[in-house]
């Protein structure tokens, strides 16, 4: 008896703490498909704004590549061009180069017609006086002082002249290969001419060959 007492004490007890349970009302329910609909939408901009942030990242590097390839095309027209003008240049110097070499060959070989020219008529006079028979020495020193002068007439159309022994000793004009101490002398004075040298302008064609006192 007692048993079938606490058996329905027992059954009582579960039915109260059946009856206390929360009820989930509606509104609740619908609250809670909201904030799950609310949370699927959240994702679904999220994705939404990946693929847009991707989208432009993409168009970015595009651009970028195509301003990287023009970039590389203008540069290889650039260098193209300057290869170009290169080689026309390499080509230009060349020819000038050839020019100027053929000109200055053109000139020395005037210069040295020019020379010539001017020698020429001594020359004519050397011969003609060797089939002259001279009767004396006179007549012979004095064609020889006759050519001498025609020669130094030839030279001075030519620029060049005698360079002068008058003054003191000068390296720059004088070759000394002797020197004498003499107290009557001057200075750095030139006793005795051995080749005498000559000049053109400022170009030195061959020293004088000197004495030189003290």
């Amino acid at each position: 008896m007692t048993e079938d007492k606490n058996k329905n004490l027992d059954d009582a007890l579960k039915k109260e703490e059946e009856q206390q349970e929360p009820v989930i009302s509606d509104a609740e329910k619908s609250e809670e498909v909201f904030e799950g609909d609310s949370a699927e939408a959240e994702t679904g901009e999220v994705r939404n704004e990946d693929q847009a942030e991707n989208t432009i990242d993409m168009k970015e590097l595009f651009r970028k590549k195509k301003e990287l390839l023009d970039t590389s095309k203008k540069l290889e027209n650039e260098n193209q061009a300057l290869k170009d003008r290169l080689a026309r240049i390499s080509a230009e110097y060349d020819n000038y180069r050839k020019r100027t070499q053929k000109e200055k060959e053109g000139i020395y070989s005037d210069s040295i017609v020019e020379v010539v020219k001017e020698l020429l008529p001594v020359l004519d006079n050397l011969e003609a006086s060797l089939q002259v028979e001279a009767k004396d020495v006179e007549s012979i020193r004095k064609g020889v002082t006759m050519t001498r002068t025609q020669f130094k007439d030839a030279l001075e159309k030519l620029s060049v002249k005698e360079i002068d022994t008058e003054i003191p000793f000068d390296p720059n004009f004088h070759d000394a290969v002797m020197h004498v101490d003499d107290p009557a002398l001057g200075e750095k004075e030139i006793v005795q001419v051995f080749l005498k040298g000559y000049q053109r302008d400022e170009k030195i064609i061959r020293y004088s060959v000197v004495k030189v006192a003290n």
